[in-house]
């Protein structure tokens, strides 16, 4: 597994913290970055104008994705300008790591 950290590109966030997303190192492609980001993120793929490698390189292709080595820094850079934010970000139980015996467990 390949292993990004992602997140939306939005200054005016007060917090725009990364998440860590993996990839399958053998179906490294544009649009399965983008399908895994989106999901993870809770973003439209539609409502995605590019993704950006930081700090300044847009990734365009297949082989751009093929070249990004481990904890490497993305973000998503959206078309909306709207203030509601055409995102919602998924509810932990949502989330495809959320392990729910592991959130029950008292210490």
């Amino acid at each position: 597994e390949l292993v990004l950290k992602v997140r939306i590109q939005n200054p005016n966030l007060r917090e725009n913290d990364f998440i860590e997303i993996e990839l399958d190192r053998q179906e490294l492609t544009y649009q399965e970055l983008l399908r895994v980001s989106c999901r993870e993120l809770g973003v439209n793929p539609e409502h995605v104008q590019k993704i950006r490698k930081l700090p300044n390189t847009v990734l365009r292709k297949d082989k751009d994705v093929a070249r990004l080595q481990d904890f490497q820094e993305l973000e998503l850079v959206l078309t909306v300008s709207d203030k509601n934010l055409l995102f919602r970000v998924p509810t932990l139980s949502e989330r495809s790591g959320y392990n729910k015996k592991a959130s029950e467990l008292t210490y």
